[in-house]
């Protein structure tokens, strides 16, 4: 019989859960061997060079595989690893249709790494399905989406896409972080690959750097396959343990942040100091409806745009519980400024265009009581205030 993502996710990936054959322990080994040792002149076993497979990283792609219900997983070195490894799968002279909307890192590769290969990009607004239609080319290869989008929370319809993939025979490409495979199936949707950065909420703790892929067909899992071991972007054993230990809690985890997340954003949308919240959870989201048809919650990061009174270094001095820095995901909440931290490496009228302001800020919500949460945001915003 088949079980929820959730008693998958406890047991590390396997409907059964993890036993190891000689042992019974319920951790699978970590197998930090480079390389094995072979019985036979021309014969060799599953495994020869760690960069070409590992037991370990079976271990965790696997379980990545089952919950995209996808047919390989792939673990790298980060989540930009995996992102350009899959682009890795294009020739010169290709072209790709990508979100405006999209991670800094992946702005920078494609921008600026790409097009040394002769690989072409146009940039479109991805919630106008029309616009994505009129910019494929003879050439185009890739839509790519990130859905909900990093850093304002746009919302992609991803059947929609597929479909014009399908008519004009383009891969599809999903960035799935924000969701995970909790609650958002892109394969099950039609996309091709699905992508994420591990090191958010997948692994939860701050702790690991780390990118998944999962294929949906045999044909692109080989292709892939291929690009990894000679790429070598490879995630090591000890951090794809680790990554599994992360994975066990994801449920418990995004549910609390998740909870808390819509309490927060409720509370920035009616607060006088908070100009404009971004997430798919309030009605006014233009792409709640949308978001609410594909995913099953409105996730756990949320955007806010401050008042062009409040003085923005003051608000986060004045703040108490959560970290300001790079990332997203964890346990702790993570309050980020995107437009000098995760995408940074936008021109700045690129930024401003995309509405990636100096006053955005980005609140990754964690498992911390939201009480505490809210009554730390409405000191640092009263102070403001008081101040003016």
């Amino acid at each position: 019989m088949g079980y929820s993502k959730e008693t998958t996710l406890a047991h590390g990936g396997s409907q059964q859960g993890y036993q190891e054959n000689h042992t019974g322990a319920v951790n699978p080994p970590i197998y930090v061997s480079s390389t094995y040792h072979q019985q036979q002149l021309n014969e060799f076993g599953d495994y020869d060079y760690s960069r070409s497979g590992n037991p370990t990283r079976d271990q965790l792609e696997a379980a990545i595989a089952k919950l995209e219900n996808g047919t390989a997983g792939f673990a790298f070195s980060s989540g930009m690893a995996a992102i350009s490894s899959a682009f890795m799968l294009l020739q010169a002279g290709d072209h790709i249709v990508i979100t405006k909307d999209v991670y800094g890192g992946t702005f920078r590769f494609v921008t600026q790494l790409l097009t040394q290969f002769s690989i072409e990009h146009t940039f479109v607004d991805m919630t106008n399905p029309a616009e994505i239609e009129a910019v494929i080319q003879p050439n185009t290869k890739v839509i790519y989406m990130e859905t909900p989008a990093n850093p304002l929370l746009q919302i992609t319809d991803i059947s929609q896409v597929v479909q014009l993939a399908k008519k004009y025979k383009c891969l599809t490409y999903l960035d799935n972080t924000f969701m995970t495979p909790l609650h958002q199936q892109p394969l099950d949707l039609g996309v091709d690959i699905v992508l994420h950065s591990a090191t958010k909420f997948l692994s939860g703790h701050s702790d690991i750097v780390a990118g998944l892929a999962v294929t949906k067909n045999e044909e692109l899992a080989a292709r892939l396959k291929f690009v990894q071991n000679t790429y070598g972007a490879i995630l090591g054993a000890k951090d794809c343990y680790q990554l599994l230990q992360g994975m066990k809690t994801l449920e418990p985890r995004f549910s609390r942040s998740v909870s808390s997340a819509i309490k927060l954003a409720e509370y920035f949308d009616s607060h006088d100091e908070i100009e404009h919240v971004y997430y798919p959870g309030l009605q006014h989201h233009p792409g709640s409806s949308i978001h609410a048809k594909q995913s099953s919650s409105p996730g756990a990061v949320l955007s806010f745009v401050i008042k062009d009174h409040v003085d923005a270094k003051n608000f986060v001095e004045q703040l108490s519980i959560p970290v300001f820095a790079v990332s997203l995901g964890a346990v702790e909440s993570i309050l980020s400024h995107p437009a000098t931290m995760s995408h940074a490496a936008m021109p700045v009228a690129e930024r401003e265009a995309r509405g990636i302001s100096e006053r955005l800020f980005r609140l990754s919500v964690g498992i911390e009581n939201v009480e505490d949460l809210i009554a730390d945001f409405k000191n640092a915003l009263t102070v403001e205030a008081k101040v003016l």
